[in-house]
């Protein structure tokens, strides 16, 4: 009897090991497999499996390479856009420039997950490579960026509380530039490069995330009309002073077209560089929307529109 019960236990344990087993090779979740060290991400062209934990990420749209960074993960490939960016420091010193096309290099890096623009002509290539995630920059606001790129890296916790801590910053420095400038004080972003002048509106880079959305500064009438709904607008010089705010941020992007511009007896007349209400930033460092570039853009915005001067 005692025998017969000691088999019998035998079994069960063993049905139990091979039940267990089957468990954790089939179907597919959103979790990590135990077996494989993948997920599946639900991206916008359907589901992609990706590492679990991700370690070379190669990152070839250029506005995601902070939020990566933020999370703790330096990417093994960026491309040349944001090499400029001085808010990086020397986090991406160790980090490979691939071009437009250098499948070949690409290669050479062996990276296990690629973050690309959704218009990346070269995705079925990258494909081939390493998973491949596609993303449609302008389906996301600059929070939700943060998150969706912490989901594709399986850090989603560490990004949420990012924006918790960062909605909370936003909330004490809109009360403080609000003590120092008002509640009516508008402002403009502009930027030159080459012969263009654009107008900015209120999710393009250029700081427009924090001073229109994070810190609740209003745009004049006409940048609001014209400028809010496609992101920017193009300009003359003569029609800059119909889009002037009380304070005018301008973008040092190109020397040639910004001068072309800022030396001009109509520039000079508008208010706003009459009463010194004029403040120039990096557009190499403000082109970006990312975690880390924000962080470094509201210091430097709060900083400028408290001052005095």
């Amino acid at each position: 009897m005692k025998k017969t019960k000691f088999i019998l236990i035998v079994i069960t344990l063993l049905l139990a090991c091979i039940l267990s087993a089957c468990g954790e090779s089939s179907g597919k979740t959103s979790g990590a497999s135990a077996n494989s060290g993948t997920r599946t991400y639900h991206g916008e062209d359907g589901d992609v499996q990706v590492p679990a934990k991700p370690k070379r990420v190669a990152v070839l749209a250029h506005i995601y390479v902070g939020n990566v960074l933020k999370l703790g993960i330096t990417p093994v490939a960026v491309n040349e856009w944001v090499k400029g960016n001085k808010f990086f420091g020397d986090k991406l010193e160790n980090t490979e420039v691939v071009a437009e096309g250098s499948i070949e290099k690409l290669i050479e890096l062996e990276p296990d997950l690629i973050i690309a623009f959704s218009s990346d002509k070269n995705l079925k290539k990258y494909s081939e490579i390493a998973p491949t995630v596609a993303l449609t920059n302008t389906e996301y606001d600059y929070l939700q960026q943060h998150i969706e790129i912490g989901k594709i890296v399986g850090k989603e916790n560490e990004a949420e509380k990012w924006v918790e801590e960062w909605t909370e910053k936003a909330k004490e420095e809109k009360e403080k530039v609000r003590a120092a400038i008002g509640e009516d004080v508008t402002v403009t972003v502009l930027e030159a490069m080459g012969k263009e002048t654009y107008i900015y509106g209120k999710n393009w880079g250029r700081g427009t995330e924090i001073i229109y959305q994070a810190l609740g500064i209003q745009a004049p009438d006409k940048v609001e009309k014209d400028v809010f709904g496609p992101g920017y607008k193009s300009t003359s010089t003569e029609l800059i002073p119909e889009y002037a705010g009380d304070i005018m941020f301008v973008g040092t992007g190109d020397e040639t077209g910004k001068g072309s511009f800022m030396d001009t007896s109509v520039w000079k007349e508008i208010p706003a560089v009459q009463n010194n209400k004029v403040i120039e930033f990096d557009s190499e460092s403000f082109w970006f929307n990312d975690a880390i570039s924000l962080e470094n853009q509201l210091e430097f915005i709060v900083n400028e529109l408290t001052k005095a001067k």
